[in-house]
């Protein structure tokens, strides 16, 4: 069996789990456009691969399958879900499962508007989020909110351009900066990740990892412990069925006086994942049970609470 993990960037212990679980059965492929994404060279096989937007990126990508025999692909990064789910039968007719929910899903879950609309439609909790500034100046001066505000691209991704706003004169700077900007209300609470992988058989959440969140860099989690909570487990399993997402899911969730709200979903592998599969909670695995055919039973909370992780600095050399 032959996994190819595209734009691979630094995040080698993807790829080691992936290679972990084959046990030598297979390989683990990686693609980047850049020579230098210091995962590459921990893959059984890397491609360097043009940039997504350039026309002969599918392409490449459908070739490299192809010519691999590759068996399940995936993305690390949120702009290329979209052409994965997008393209997912042209994948399938070459032999190749993307590790991905349907394009429609993955375009609301891209969309913060569109992922705010629908929470508020099916009764969950979320930040109050706006798309007109009138809208919020209305709001605003009904006391329904109040500065300190978020203002982040409508679909961003990597906390690039988010920016607080304090003030009417700090908003209206920021908003001549940037396009495409929403207002978002500042979520005063704890912060908590949940990694999740619905099988993509079943379409049935069957793992749900839970840390607190206790220190972020560049938009990924620093440092984290591990919890469990029930409520949070079964709020977690209602959304993803009800959101029809599979696969592996990234959700980010506030705690606000002893209530959830959710905050952002990604439908990839989220930056802190390694805290869950240290602990036990092995998604690799559930993906290659999955393109065996193979439909994996449900596993929620089967591991320790209390356990840290903590990322810290290393160094690739590879010479010439």
């Amino acid at each position: 069996m032959n996994i190819l993990v595209l734009s691979c960037g630094s995040r080698n212990k993807i790829i080691h789990y992936f290679k972990r679980e084959l046990k030598s059965v297979g390989m683990v492929m990686a693609t980047d456009c850049s020579r230098l994404a210091p995962a590459l060279y921990d893959a059984d096989k890397y491609f360097i691969v043009p940039s997504i937007g350039e026309e002969s990126y599918l392409e490449t990508i459908l070739t490299i399958c192809t010519e691999n025999r590759v068996n399940a692909v995936f993305s690390l990064i949120d702009p290329e879900l979209s052409l994965l789910a997008r393209h997912k039968d042209e994948f399938l007719s070459v032999g190749t499962v993307p590790i991905i929910s349907d394009y429609d899903t993955v375009e609301m879950c891209f969309d913060k508007y569109l992922l705010h609309n629908f929470l508020i439609k099916e009764g969950y909790k979320t930040a109050k989020t706006y798309i007109s500034k009138e809208v919020f100046y209305r709001d605003l001066e009904k006391g329904r909110i109040s500065f300190p505000v978020f203002l982040k691209p409508r679909k961003g991704s990597a906390s690039l351009n988010i920016s607080v706003a304090n003030e009417v004169e700090e908003l209206e700077t920021i908003f001549k900066r940037h396009d495409d900007l929403l207002i978002q209300e500042y979520m005063h609470g704890t912060e908590y990740g949940a990694d999740v992988y619905i099988d993509m058989i079943s379409r049935k959440p069957v793992s749900i990892f839970i840390k607190e969140k206790i220190k972020m860099r560049a938009g990924e989690t620093d440092k984290s412990v591990s919890i469990k909570d029930k409520s949070l487990f079964d709020l977690i399993s209602d959304f993803v069925t009800k959101a029809k997402l599979v696969g592996v899911v990234d959700i980010d969730i506030f705690k606000i006086d002893n209530e959830y709200y959710i905050s952002e979903v990604n439908p990839r592998f989220g930056g802190g994942y390694p805290h869950a599969y240290e602990c036990g909670v092995n998604f690799p695995k559930m993906i290659i049970n999955n393109i065996k055919n193979i439909v994996n039973s449900a596993d929620m909370g089967s591991y320790d609470e209390g356990v840290y992780m903590m990322k810290y600095n290393e160094v690739k050399i590879v010479r010439g």
